[in-house]
C-alpha cells in the first residue's frame, strides 16, 4: 500500500476540541489517546480556556501526522474561524459538530459552505454545456 505521507491505517487518531461533556462522551467511546510524551489528542474548552490555547491546539492537531480527523465544536470553531476557514488540507479533515449548549448552525460550517460552493459551480458549468 502506498504511503500518502499520513498516518498508517492502524494508527490514525481522531482529535477533539470541544466542551467537557462532548470530550467525555468521545473518551468513553474509546477515542482518547495519551502518547509517551503525555500529549493528548483532545482539548477541553471551558470558560477559562484562552483563544490562544485553542489556536495552539488546532495548529498542533492539524500538524500531527497521526491524526486523521479533527472534531471541533462549532461554537469553538467560531472563536478561531479565521484558522478553520483558511485550513485547506484534506488530512486531517476538520469537522464541526454541535454541542449540548450550542446548537449546530449550517451557515457557519466551513465544510458545508465549501461543498455548496463546489456544487453550485458544477451546476453552473453543467448548464453551459
Amino acid at each position: 500500500m502506498a504511503n500518502r505521507g499520513t498516518a498508517s491505517n492502524n494508527s490514525a487518531l481522531i482529535s477533539m476540541i470541544a466542551d467537557e461533556d462532548t470530550i467525555t462522551g468521545f473518551l468513553l467511546a474509546g477515542v482518547g489517546n495519551v502518547d509517551l510524551r503525555r500529549k493528548t489528542n483532545y482539548l477541553i474548552v471551558d470558560s477559562k480556556t484562552t483563544v490562544k490555547a485553542i489556536e495552539d491546539a488546532f495548529k498542533d492537531f492539524t500538524a500531527r501526522e497521526d491524526i486523521a480527523i479533527v472534531l471541533i465544536s462549532q461554537y469553538v470553531a467560531n472563536m478561531i474561524r479565521f484558522l478553520v476557514d483558511s485550513y485547506n488540507k484534506p488530512v486531517p479533515a476538520i469537522l464541526e459538530i454541535p454541542s449540548k449548549d450550542h446548537p449546530y448552525d449550517a451557515q457557519h460550517d466551513s465544510v458545508l459552505s465549501r461543498v455548496k460552493y463546489l456544487f453550485s459551480s458544477e451546476s453552473v458549468a453543467g448548464d453551459r454545456r
